[in-house]
């Protein structure tokens, strides 16, 4: 039951991430907490199979910073090259 607590987290800080990134606009509201908790469950999840315990620091850093880590960067390189590829739809269109 402890993995809902760094699903929780990491969904919590991963909507602060979307609110810091820039280019909100540009992307769903979804999408870096989805991230977040996605990453955050499958390093839980690895680091129990692992053997790594509860009680390890590792376990909660990989699985809720770590994963807030890893969707701020999905996230910031989703949200360049949306606006590339707006960039070249926009030249070709001649906007």
């Amino acid at each position: 039951m402890y993995i809902l607590l760094a699903l929780v987290g990491a969904c919590a800080l991963g909507i602060a991430a979307h609110f810091l990134i820039g280019g909100r606009e540009l992307r769903g509201v979804a999408l870096a907490p989805a991230i977040a908790t996605a990453v955050s469950a499958i390093a839980y999840t690895s680091l129990q199979w692992a053997g790594v315990g509860e009680d390890s620091v590792w376990l909660w850093l990989a699985s809720i910073l770590g994963a807030v880590v890893v969707a701020a960067l999905a996230t910031g390189a989703l949200t360049a090259a949306r606006r590339r590829g707006d960039a070249q739809t926009k030249a070709a269109l001649g906007i």
